[in-house]
């Protein structure tokens, strides 16, 4: 089917340009540069060895410096543990399975720790994430082959847009307690249909809320196993956790990002750690160890007696851990089978304990921000998907020019929502924003029918304050500065934080330190938040603060919301380039962070040149909210 092929082929190019870029970044680079790039742990300390699935061994360690940088080490990534010593020879490669805190374990592509793992420093290194890549180009590769069955293929042919999705006429009625009119409808509309349903959720609607009350309606409707599956672990986390706490059985393959009790609770490894027959496992790996460290007394120079000797002791080795194997695959299938909702990410749907399970049912959350080819590895498994998300928020992170241009970007909910409007649900009732914060957003991204709710619609931090600003720096000669690869303004990012002082000052008069509202800075330039963060200290006000205050980019501040948002647009030139700013979706996830007061803060000479800014200044004018830098000028 050219539709798959086309996807091969964007995704072989997206493959390469990130593998040309993990290499640039790693090849030249030191241990200490891969570290700070979050590439690598180092130094790290061996913490316990087992042996592992396939006579493998699973190594646990622990970093024992820099524990505060962050790191892109995950479950399911591969890896390779090496020493200082000699880098290109000294180093085994395997696959994580477990992060937690400074503690990762790694099982190992070898039956033994290498004798050099007791010399020098030792590290754990990323390597290039193949297995996604792979797992995505044979979901593809699949899916042409299913495409072709009449039976298997009517969910590929409706995704693709050959065939409209179909509806029950009647169903069964359900009411899921607490939830608004647009949210029941969207509940209905997942029990009414037969292959495919969408949930647009604009922020504040309460998207996750309406997905868990319609997973658990039908659960209750038809007691089958769901899939539940999102792009990120913290999606997935979030999900996992609500509907846990519906009193669902949740199984949560793979690692969660947060390392909550709760979460870890629900995982695979949590699971079977607690279940009857583990105690037999225990004994048995004990048993296959000591055969294993028998043999390996066996040194190289010996005769034909000890020779049989080590062999006969690795073979019952080896018979004790196929025993292991098939204990620890009965608990796995015991343990599936009574999961009523099976948690993952898109890519870990095809984690080898889950691998050949087909559900009725797949859930796809934040489908706006998944990359199709993986949004395939779940649905080959379904003959029904819900598709939720917000097409109008940030759209999938793709390295690739060339695949975006081409397409990449366009995601399966963007291509579901333009052929079937009949499929959608829209939540129309925001929890969030104050109405006038929400007022351009609604105007510009959804058509005018966001509302908010009478508990926010007219929410502000006191009497008398505003809940909008735009504040105009034209004139003021804030030039942006080339840094890199990235801008910054200077002058701007003072501007704002004078500009915070006095707010914070203010609102000193009305809240005390326990009440006292949170505060986002955001900016779309990461050299702009290094410059914010280092010029915060010298402010006395900000630093008695400074645990209200969370500085960063937009992509960071997805999903999440403070009282108070601050936005430093940064740009400023005479040539009216606005680089990613041009990019409006990201513009809606940063607005759209505010409950009780945006501040955005930008030179209208440079932005009102494209459309979408010239409007929200002419919004804030009509508002009464738009003010000149110079009226703060002392």
């Amino acid at each position: 089917m050219d539709y798959f092929k086309n996807l091969q082929n964007l995704l072989s190019i997206e493959r390469e340009e990130d593998k040309q870029a993990y290499q640039k970044l790693t090849q030249s680079s030191t241990i200490a540069e891969r570290r700070g790039s979050g590439m690598a742990w180092y130094p790290i300390a061996i913490r316990g060895t087992e042996i592992s699935r396939g006579d493998y061994i699973c190594v646990e360690v622990e970093r024992t410096t820099h524990q505060d940088v962050n790191h892109q080490l995950r479950f399911g990534v591969s890896a390779a543990l090496f020493s200082n010593h000699d880098a290109l020879n000294n180093r085994v490669e395997g696959t994580i399975t477990y992060v937690g805190g400074n503690k990762l374990k790694i099982t190992l592509r070898t039956d033994e720790l290498p004798e050099w793992a007791s010399d020098g420093k030792l590290g754990i290194d990323l390597l290039f994430d193949d297995n996604s890549y792979d797992e995505m180009q044979t979901a593809l590769k699949l899916a042409i082959n299913r495409a072709e069955h009449r039976e298997d293929g009517k969910l590929i042919n409706i995704l693709t847009g050959n065939k409209p999705p179909t509806f029950q006429e009647t169903i069964p009625e359900v009411n899921c307690a607490g939830l608004n009119v647009t949210q029941q409808a969207a509940v209905n509309k997942i029990i009414a249909a037969n292959e495919l349903a969408i949930v647009h959720g604009p922020p504040g609607t309460g998207k996750t809320t309406t997905l868990v009350q319609a997973i658990k309606a039908l659960i209750k409707l038809d007691g089958k196993q769901i899939l539940v599956v999102a792009p990120s672990n913290t999606a997935v986390d979030l999900l996992s956790e609500k509907l846990s706490d519906e009193g669902l059985n949740v199984l949560r393959v793979g690692n969660p990002a947060r390392v909550s009790e709760r979460l870890m609770s629900l995982t695979l490894d949590s699971k079977m750690a607690e279940h009857s027959s583990m105690k037999q496992i225990k004994k048995l790996k004990k048993q296959a160890s000591e055969f294993k460290n028998m043999a390996h007394q066996y040194k190289k120079s010996f005769g034909r007696a000890e020779r049989e000797q080590r062999k006969a002791l690795f073979d019952e080795a080896h018979k004790i851990m196929k025993e292991v194997g098939n204990t620890e695959q009965y608990i796995i299938d015991d343990l599936i089978a009574r999961a009523q909702v099976i948690t993952a990410t898109l890519v870990g749907a095809n984690h080898y304990t889950v691998k050949n399970i087909k559900y009725h049912t797949v859930v796809i959350d934040e489908a706006g921000q998944a990359l199709e080819p993986a949004c395939w590895i779940p649905i080959l498994k379904a003959q029904k998907v819900i598709l939720a998300g917000d097409h109008c928020q940030l759209p999938p992170t793709i390295k690739s020019n060339e695949a975006a241009r081409k397409g990449l970007t366009n995601t399966l909910f963007e291509k579901c929502i333009a052929l079937y409007p009949h499929a959608v649900a829209l939540l129309e009732v925001q929890y969030r924003m104050n109405k006038l914060i929400m007022g351009y957003s609604s105007q510009v991204f959804y058509n005018n029918q966001l509302r908010a709710h009478e508990s926010v619609a007219e929410h502000l931090l006191h009497h008398g304050d505003g809940s909008l600003m735009f504040i105009d720096t034209a004139g003021c000669g804030y030039e942006e500065k080339s840094e890199g690869t990235s801008t910054t303004n200077p002058e701007e990012a003072a501007f704002l934080l004078r500009h915070l002082s006095r707010v914070v000052t203010e609102l000193g008069n009305h809240y005390n330190k326990s009440n006292f509202p949170s505060i986002g800075v955001i900016s779309p330039y990461r050299q702009q938040i290094l410059l914010l963060n280092e010029l915060i200290p010298h402010s006395a006000e900000l630093q008695a603060n400074r645990s209200s205050i969370t500085i960063n980019t937009i992509d960071s501040f997805q999903g999440q919301e403070r009282d108070i948002i601050y936005i430093c647009m940064t740009r400023s030139n005479t040539e009216g380039v606005i680089g990613f700013l041009s990019d409006i979706r990201r513009m809606n996830v940063a607005m759209t962070r505010a409950r009780k007061k945006l501040v955005i803060i930008g030179d209208s000479a440079t932005l009102s040149r494209f459309p979408f800014y010239a409007g929200f200044i002419a919004y804030a004018e009509a508002s009464g909210a738009y003010v000149s830098a110079w009226e703060f000028v002392e």
